[in-house]
């Protein structure tokens, strides 16, 4: 194939052929200077629901949401001044009407007149991060069983790392799964799998441990290493003193035939 060469097209005519490959390509291209819309193409106008006409001179931080728009501020601070690269990332924005959706993102510094512009790419990922979600969720589900050891007593044993997802994750579906299990009175959730104990995980060991006992069954968390619990303690301030805790899967089980 012959490649496409512009030496030899007039100014006008290679102008509106890079007008034309901007304004058809999928992704949303925005170019902005000082924080205003200077230019955004069709399937960018069509993605956050507006007319172009609206957008063009809009402030470009209005489409991120409160929590992020200090983060991107400076990122592009860095852009403009540092003439920083933005790498790909994921960022949920805001459409026209108040709808969220995520996007994977990117950032590059140009000349633009006498000063300098940003071109930010995004593309629409909401579907299949949708679909990550889903598949993570029915991983989790799948591998965190509640086991009947005997009657009115379960076991939930947790295994690798528990982060926000998991976490949210978790909250959601093992109140789900006890309430098919009408018969369990107590609950043995084991940690001695977690690798991490870190504020997510405290806040979830919380919050599980009171879901529990708001479904009317008693929970025994174990496993929690004394190194670990130490620094729950003293890097993030919270006790675990509350919860009633056993060394292990053994140690409860002992007790609770008691």
């Amino acid at each position: 194939m012959q490649e496409l060469s512009t030496g030899t097209i007039p100014d006008h005519a290679r102008n509106e052929l890079y007008r034309q490959i901007v304004e058809n390509t999928f992704e949303t291209t925005i170019v902005h200077s000082d924080y205003k819309v200077l230019y955004i193409n069709n399937p960018g106008a069509e993605m956050l629901g507006a007319a172009k006409e609206d957008l063009i001179g809009a402030e470009v931080l209005d489409i991120f949401p409160d929590d992020a728009k200090i983060r991107i501020r400076e990122r592009i601070r860095k852009a403009l001044e540092e003439n920083e690269i933005g790498a790909l990332i994921d960022q949920t924005i805001v459409t026209s009407d108040g709808s969220s959706l995520e996007v994977e993102l990117s950032c590059h510094p140009f000349p633009y007149g006498e000063k300098r512009a940003i071109l930010s790419v995004l593309r629409d990922i909401t579907d299949q991060k949708k679909t990550e979600r889903e598949y993570k969720k029915r991983q989790n589900e799948v591998s965190t069983p509640i086991v009947p050891v005997m009657d009115e007593i379960s076991i939930i044993p947790l295994v690798g790392t528990i982060d926000f997802d998991k976490a949210q994750i978790l909250l959601e579906t093992l109140p789900t799964k006890l309430k098919t299990e009408t018969n369990v009175k107590h609950i043995i959730i084991d940690f001695s799998g977690i690798f991490n104990l870190d504020e997510v995980v405290v806040d979830f060991l919380i919050k599980i441990e009171a879901i529990m006992r708001l479904l009317g069954i008693q929970p025994i968390i174990t496993g929690i290493r004394p190194e670990l619990a130490q620094k729950a303690l003293d890097n993030m301030g919270r006790s675990l003193h509350s919860i009633v805790t056993m060394k292990s899967v053994k140690q409860a089980l002992t007790f609770l035939k008691r």
